[in-house]
């Protein structure tokens, strides 16, 4: 939230109740903030020929690793290791957010966010989601907009 704030976003927070027991992350932030799955986007860490890449696509679907490779001119990507996303994001699985990560990394948005008005995304901590228009996920993130998540 520290890094929207210094772009000058407009956003909103969003916190529920996370059950630690819970498996899907962002399921369950739909599922609790009572939001379309379509609407609320999961931040997944994928490695594109050896590079970290940053991939948001919609909770109700998952990542399409071709898809991504190609969005970021890579042969090939698979997703990273867990540890290895927490260590380059700063953040915990779960609560991994496209802003403010350690350090920036490509990252591409999957193109049906143009879709909404606006949507949310993890604000950095598990239970704990934010609320922004598209066209500022993707300024503040420099992302490519590109078809890759599948149902």
């Amino acid at each position: 939230m520290v890094a929207l704030r210094a772009a000058g976003v407009v956003f909103t927070v969003h916190e529920y109740a996370h059950d630690p027991r819970s498996e899907s992350f962002g399921l369950e932030a739909a599922t609790e903030l009572g939001l379309d799955p379509d609407r609320v986007y999961k931040t997944l860490m994928a490695s594109a020929d050896g590079a970290l890449v940053v991939a948001v696509v919609p909770v109700s679907g998952r990542l399409d690793l071709k898809s991504l490779a190609r969005a970021v001119g890579a042969s090939k990507a698979a997703m990273a290791d867990v540890r290895a996303a927490e260590r380059a994001t700063g953040y915990v699985a779960g609560g991994i957010s496209p802003f403010g990560q350690k350090r920036r990394h490509p990252t591409v948005v999957d193109e049906t966010v143009e879709l909404w008005d606006s949507v949310y995304v993890s604000g950095g901590r598990r239970g704990l989601d934010v609320e922004l228009a598209p066209a500022d996920l993707i300024a503040v993130t420099g992302a490519v907009v590109a078809d890759v998540a599948r149902a």
